[in-house]
């Protein structure tokens, strides 16, 4: 039980590695411009979600153009 198989870290969370920073720009990125685009509060906080998603259709499109 007490076996350290490697995949956590001290912090005690997994290493995303190269892929959780192309995330992360890709959603401040997203969010920026949802932001900008934004006429009122709420379409800003509908901006917000879009922005969380946006990278993940985005590699959904992208693989299923490249037939993978």
């Amino acid at each position: 039980m007490t076996e350290d198989d490697g995949r956590h870290r001290r912090g005690g969370g997994m290493n995303n590695g190269m892929f959780g920073g192309i995330y992360g720009m890709a959603f401040i990125g997203a969010l920026i411009y949802f932001i900008q685009q934004a006429t009122s509060f709420w379409i800003g906080v509908l901006g917000f979600f879009k922005a969380l998603f946006w990278p993940a259709v985005l590699m959904y499109k992208l693989l299923e153009y490249l037939k993978l």
